[in-house]
């Protein structure tokens, strides 16, 4: 059970009346109250909590009446406050994707008039407009009993932390075409483990819908879709609509396999396939007006499991520090904040850190106060997690979006001129030489000239090619494989990175001479 529980990160699942072959055999009423209570003292002994999935009774040859049973064995890792998982959620304009999350995080119906999305709004215009148009982090927390540990109970974040076992973090991105930019930031910095596609059931796939499906696809994020409103349209629409995306999902460009999720049985198997084959995607119909089907959800977000097993984490953990900056903030009385995600090895409170590349791709020396994750304070940060860092009284203006806080060993390769082999997903005429695009490659975010389509003069909708771009500002840090996301008005296209022309570390060198706003450590 400990290696178990290692492997799947803190989380495994039994069933009891299977035998090793896979042979359903049950157990009588007697044998399964036995394995239970040994199978609970297995887990009082490593410090895991057990919760019984569901129970099913099997056709075997006998007169006794035989049960299956699967059960939940949680337990927190040792090293770690609670499990996360990140989920990004998609949709078009007016899907109800804020309002989602404002009854799953704080426990409440809404009132069929937006009053359960203006918890999750962080600027002015968005509540007086009703549309996201910024990022924002919601949070819902499971216990070791599986219970849904959310703001109806707790008050803060902190309390939600601290009571959790299991936490998902949603990210709310904007369904409005104009922040489209904003949306695909989203997606390729804060690397979520997996997509929620929000389908109002009254307008079916219409607007983004098709365009966030193809961005979550394109990143390789597995996806399942939630279809909304269905308490505003009759049992017919919500049909034609699920009809509809079983009919797009199973389309050879997809080659997804729908699964509607109508009972608690459903979603326990939807969980436990969908981590393991990419191609199944599970369907939610709900409304959170009327609560209907909400339940379902929860118990299917209750029992996903992480991408990512232990030992890969352990290998990523071993690396050199790298820190993605994805915001930066500058609070009264702390300083200078940055968030984002560690991509790899593990940082302190009180480390030394460099982070670059400026404009002229020099790398300055900083130092880490202190850490907090989801609110609360934290005294090491591992791989794969998000945070906020705070850097003292640092020059919040040598700071931007895009750069990265490394090891000072790492001898970081930054460059301004790099190769992808590309797909040319649509552009209107040919591109050629000489086009502009905004190029998205993990965090970065920046515009780039294409300098040289290579074996070819130009490209059309549908071609492949090894491009050479040069970025038009400044140098910034990327890596060879990462995945690459362009855009121009309606020219689009994804790749990945093949080639660098790195400019030498010797070149640009370490800041030394440190200027007003600056730390010498």
């Amino acid at each position: 059970m400990k290696w178990r529980l290692q492997e799947g990160r803190g989380e495994a699942v039994y069933q009891i009346g299977v035998e090793d072959n896979g042979l359903l055999v049950g157990l009588s009423e007697e044998e399964m109250r036995a394995s239970l209570k040994t199978l609970r003292r297995m887990a009082e002994k490593v410090g895991a909590d057990i919760t019984v999935l569901r129970e099913r009774e099997v056709d075997y040859d006998s007169d006794v009446p035989r049960k299956i049973t699967e059960v939940l064995v949680r337990k927190v890792p040792d090293n770690q406050q609670f499990l996360d998982l990140r989920v990004a959620v998609l949709g078009n304009v007016d899907s109800g994707k804020s309002t989602l999350l404002g009854v799953l995080t704080q426990g409440e119906l809404d009132n069929g008039r937006g009053r359960a999305r203006l918890n999750l709004f962080r600027h002015l215009h968005e509540i007086q407009s009703g549309r996201t148009s910024s990022i924002s982090f919601e949070i819902l927390g499971f216990n070791s009993k599986g219970e849904v540990v959310n703001y109806s109970d707790s008050r803060t974040a902190e309390e939600i932390c601290e009571s959790s076992s299991k936490m998902i973090t949603f990210i709310d991105l904007a369904g409005h075409h104009k922040y489209l930019k904003t949306t695909i930031f989203g997606l390729t910095s804060y690397c979520p483990d997996f997509a929620m596609l929000v389908v109002s059931a009254n307008t079916g796939i219409a607007g983004t819908t098709r365009e966030h499906l193809g961005l979550a696809m394109a990143l390789k994020v597995p996806f399942f879709i939630v279809i909304s409103k269905v308490d505003l349209c009759s049992k017919a629409t919500v049909e034609r609509t699920v009809k509809q995306l079983e009919r797009i999902l199973k389309q050879p460009g997809c080659n997804k396999l729908p699964l509607l999720v109508t009972s608690d049985d459903d979603a326990v198997t939807a969980a436990q396939q969908f981590a393991q084959s990419p191609n199944i995607t599970p369907i939610f119909t709900l409304s959170s007006v009327s609560g209907e089907n909400l339940d379902l959800l929860k118990v299917f977000l209750n029992i996903l499991p992480p991408l990512t097993n232990s030992k890969e984490q352990e290998e990523l953990m071993q690396q050199l520090t790298e820190f993605q900056v994805d915001e930066i903030y500058t609070v009264p009385e702390v300083g200078t904040v940055v968030g984002g995600t560690l991509s790899s090895g593990i940082c302190r409170e009180g480390e030394s850190l460099v982070v670059g590349p400026t404009d002229d791709g020099k790398f300055l020396r900083l130092k880490v106060c202190s850490i907090q994750r989801n609110r609360s304070a934290c005294r090491v940060l591992r791989a794969g997690q998000a945070a906020t860092l705070a850097l003292g009284p640092f020059d919040r203006s040598l700071l931007r979006k895009g750069m990265v806080m490394v090891s000072p060993e790492m001898n970081p390769t930054i460059c301004s001129v790099f190769e992808a082999e590309i797909v040319l997903l649509f552009h209107a005429t040919t591109f050629r030489k000489g086009f502009q695009v905004t190029v998205h490659v993990g965090n970065v975010r920046q515009t780039a000239i294409v300098e040289k389509i290579h074996g070819k003069d130009k490209l059309r909708t549908g071609e492949k090619a090894v491009v050479c771009f040069r970025f038009i500002k400044h140098p910034e840090y990327l890596k060879i494989g990462a995945k690459l996301l362009f855009r121009e008005g309606v020219t689009k296209g994804i790749g990945h990175v093949t080639d660098l022309q790195a400019i030498t570390t010797k070149e640009n060198g370490l800041e030394e001479s440190l200027g007003p706003g600056q730390l010498n450590f």
